[in-house]
């Protein structure tokens, strides 16, 4: 079973010892169109008015709320509100989130490097230093580490839940997820 959720932020149990857990909100999703392997679902984000897709909310007769589309990979469902009934006796999900992005970046901040002396006249204080060899082969090699484009990749994590409010849609699992508060990703129930 998948659900989309977003993610509000981390905190910790009252418990001694106490545990970190992140908490994520489970988002109210309809069930538009039921295909045999995966289901299309329509959910709330974003902007409120998006003409692109007012055609396909007035196919599934939704509200101007319901303005994101998604294919979720969900077996022996009807079309309507999807139940979170599953996951009051869920204990292990995998969470899936883009992680923050963090545009171009160098050596250093990317792959941990080092970097040279801070001192005057160094000339090498945060660069990569040399990439190539010798004569042979005489080309960079593949998978080398050097400065780009660093974060928002997607990340699959594996968390336990710590506890599901129903009423509030508030699902508490045990350690961190990546991406920023505010940012809407998709888990999995895994057992």
């Amino acid at each position: 079973m998948e659900y989309i959720v977003e993610k509000v932020g981390m905190s910790r149990t009252i418990t001694v010892p106490s545990i970190p857990v992140t908490l994520l909100k489970v988002v109210d999703v309809k069930v538009c169109e039921v295909n045999e392997e995966s289901v299309l679902v329509a959910y709330a984000a974003g902007k409120k008015m998006n003409k692109a897709i007012q055609g396909q909310q007035k196919k599934f007769s939704l509200g101007a709320e319901f303005n994101k589309f998604l294919t979720l990979h969900i077996k022996d469902i009807e079309v309507g509100d999807l139940s979170t009934d599953a996951l009051n006796e869920a204990t292990i999900l995998k969470s899936t989130f883009n992680t923050k992005g963090r545009g171009f970046t160098g050596v250093v901040k990317r792959h941990n490097f080092g970097g040279g002396p801070g001192a005057h006249g160094s000339r090498f204080h945060r660069r990569p230093g040399s990439i190539g060899n010798a004569e042979w082969p005489g080309r960079v090699q593949r998978g080398k580490k050097m400065p780009g484009h660093y974060g928002n990749a997607t990340v699959t994590v594996k968390n336990e839940i710590v506890s599901f409010d129903k009423e509030t849609g508030i699902l508490a699992v045990k350690g961190s997820i990546p991406g920023a508060n505010g940012a809407q990703g998709k888990v999995r129930i895994v057992k």
